[in-house]
Formats: structure tokens, sequence, C-alpha cells
């Protein structure tokens, strides 16, 4: 039975049954970040490495390297693997041994029960996003560098060759609609990381193509805003297609957004990014009018918020399954985490590409999981309150 020396304080405060409860949800939850963390760096990079170190003579030491790298990223997954391991581990086991009785007769409610497994989800979801953050992309990151390195396919900082940025506007029509065109369209032959080589700029600003910027350098100039073009041509073009003026010049300062440059510099892949990145990514991709991967960056920083909630949400679900009366072993309990992670994932897997295809927006995408799972744990609570 608990070992309580005084009767416990049923306020708000952080009271003896609080600490009590935590502590019986901290063993399996750090057994659970141990145990989920290690099958998924075992399934998601070990057998990777294990085949480069045989196939592409890998040094250990680099294998090494990145596998402590990959690690934050996977026990940022395992945390609300953990979370709901824990809440139904533990209060299985407080309702089996009768404690949960025990407590209720002292008028205890179930809703005061599942508080300790609330604030626990709610630092859980804190340490989760704080990680999944500052951590998980900087380190992902440098992991790619060194198998890059590796295997002497190191890639650039910036895109090197063949930049094309398209430049859009909405115009409204003569019934009142909005219609999207393309305003101006930027090419670079070449970019070294400091100027871009052999442009092309076609300009339909105004009604029509109206003119032709083509020079043999461009390079941004950050103090004014500019670009400073060099040794080139422009073609004023009149409304009948035609050449009504051309301008050659050796030096010319043309005010065209910076994007282009923006284009050439982003090497980041979507889990190398945080938020912030991210949101500079979707500006990118929106200015340039690449919609499916704004599309896609818009579910992905849904996804990176709503991930950590899924901690807060698991401990409901956990507690309010864990506290209803009945014998429930280890092994079934683990089972049954193993089931709510996996519908979890499955849901959020779907729900994600329906947001990527339009069927869903970006919000429901990411976030209808989590509301299903919240919806799910408080009938449940609710169900076992009466």
């Amino acid at each position: 039975m608990m070992k309580f020396k005084s009767p416990p304080d049923f306020s708000l405060g952080i009271s003896i049954m609080d600490r009590y409860i935590l502590t019986e949800l901290l063993v399996p939850f750090l057994f659970g970040v141990g145990l989920f963390s290690s099958v998924a760096v075992a399934i998601g990079s070990v057998f990777d490495l294990v085949r480069r170190i045989a196939e592409s003579g890998l040094l250990i030491e680099l294998a090494l390297r990145v596998l402590l790298l990959k690690m934050p990223q996977f026990i940022v997954y395992a945390f609300p693997m953990s979370m709901v391991l824990a809440s139904l581990m533990a209060y299985s086991r407080l309702s089996s041994d009768s404690e949960i009785v025990a407590l209720r007769s002292c008028g205890v409610s179930v809703y005061r029960l599942v508080v300790p497994a609330l604030v626990m989800g709610v630092i859980v979801t804190i340490v989760t996003f704080a990680f999944y953050e500052s951590v998980v992309p900087a380190a992902n990151y440098q992991a790619s560098l060194i198998l890059e390195k590796a295997a002497n396919e190191e890639r650039p900082l910036f895109q090197e060759r063949n930049i094309v940025y398209p430049e859009y506007t909405e115009v409204l029509e003569a019934n009142g609609k909005k219609t999207r065109t393309l305003k101006r369209l930027f090419y670079a032959d070449s970019f070294n990381g400091k100027e871009m080589q052999n442009l092309t700029i076609l300009d339909w600003s105004q009604q029509g193509l109206n003119q032709i910027i083509a020079a043999q350098q461009a390079v941004w100039n950050p103090q004014e805003g500019l670009w400073d073009f060099a040794n080139g041509t422009i073609y004023m073009v009149s409304a009948d297609g035609s050449y009504r003026n051309i301008l050659r010049f050796k030096n010319q300062q043309l005010q065209l957004p910076r994007t282009p440059l923006d284009l050439a510099g982003r090497r980041l892949d979507y889990e190398e990014m945080n938020i912030t990145q991210s949101q500079e990514a979707l500006a990118l991709a929106i200015a340039s009018g690449d919609e499916p991967r704004a599309l896609k960056l818009q579910v992905r920083i849904q996804q990176r918020i709503s991930l950590p909630f899924i901690c807060l949400v698991f401990g409901l679900v956990g507690s309010a399954l864990g506290i209803q009366p009945r014998k429930t072993g280890r092994a079934t309990s683990f089972g049954i985490s193993v089931v709510i992670i996996f519908t979890y994932y499955i849901s959020s897997f779907i729900t994600g590409a329906m947001a990527q295809v339009g069927v869903l927006t970006p919000f429901w995408g990411a976030w209808l999981p989590n509301v299903f799972g919240l919806v799910s744990g408080i009938i449940l609570l609710i169900r076992s309150a009466r």
C-alpha cells in the first residue's frame, strides 16, 4: 500500500500525493526514453551507417560522430512515446494495487488524480519543443556535412548554376477577381558565392513585356539595397514586340528584389531548419512562386509546433486509460502504448500527406491527430470519473 505518513494535501500545490505519482511516472518515462530512442536509432541510423562502413568505407570514428549527432532527433521522437508509456504504466500500477480506490475513498476525484500526469506532460512538452527547435536542426546539419564530406560529395553553401527566380504579382481584373501573373523572370547562369554571372531579366512590370536586361555580372549592394550590374544591355520593348531603345552600360544600379541571391544560398533540408529558418524559406518559396514547396513548408512548420504538444495529450490519454479499475500488467500497458503510438503516427502521416495535396489546410493536417487524441482522452477521463 501507499507509504503516506501523513494525510495528503489535496490543494492545488505540490502535495505528497503529487510527488508520489510523479515519482511513479518518472521511472517508466526514463525507461521509455532509453528504449524508444535506442530502437529508433537502430532502425533509422545504425543500419544505414553499417552499410556505409561496409560498402563505402566510412570510418568508424565518423560513423560514431554521425550516430551521436542523430541521437537528438530520435530522443525528441521518443519523448511523446515515453509519456504515454509512463502515464499508462504508472496509473495502471496504482489501479491494480487498489491505491486509486483508496484515494477516491478519501474524496480525491479522478480529475485531481491526473493532474500530476498533466503537469509532467506540460514539462515534457516544453523540453521537447526546446530540444526540437535548438538542438535537432543544427545536429542534423552537422551530421549531413560529415556524411557528404566522407563521400566526397560535399554540397556547396549556395546553388552554383542555373538560378531561376520568377516574381509574381496580383492583378485586379475588370470582374473584380485577382489573378496571379508573372511580373519578372530572373535567370543567372552561375553564382560563385559573391556575384551572379551571365544574367537575363525579362520584365513584365508594366503592360506586357517592356524591357529585357542582359548583363555579364551582378552583385547585391546591401548598403543601398540595389543590384550593381556590370557590362550589360537594356532592351526597351514596344507593345508590338519590337525594340524601341537599346542602352548599353558598363555599370548600372537596378532596384530588384534580393530574392534571387537568397534562392541561390538556401541549401538546408526540412529537418535541418528550425521554425525561423523554415519561415524564411517559406517566404522565399512564396516569392519565387514555388507553391508545392511553400505548401510543404507550411505543413512542416505546423507539424514542428504540434509534435511537442502531443506529449500533453498522451499524458492525458495514458492516465485516463490507466486509472480505470482493472488488473493490468506491465506487458499489457506496453502493448496498449505501442498501439496508441502507432495509431498517432499513422494518422499524423495520413493527415500531413492530405495537407500537402491540398485536401486539408496545413493547420488541420498537423493538428488533427492532436485534437482527436485530446477529445479521446477527455471522453475516457469522464467515463473513468463515473
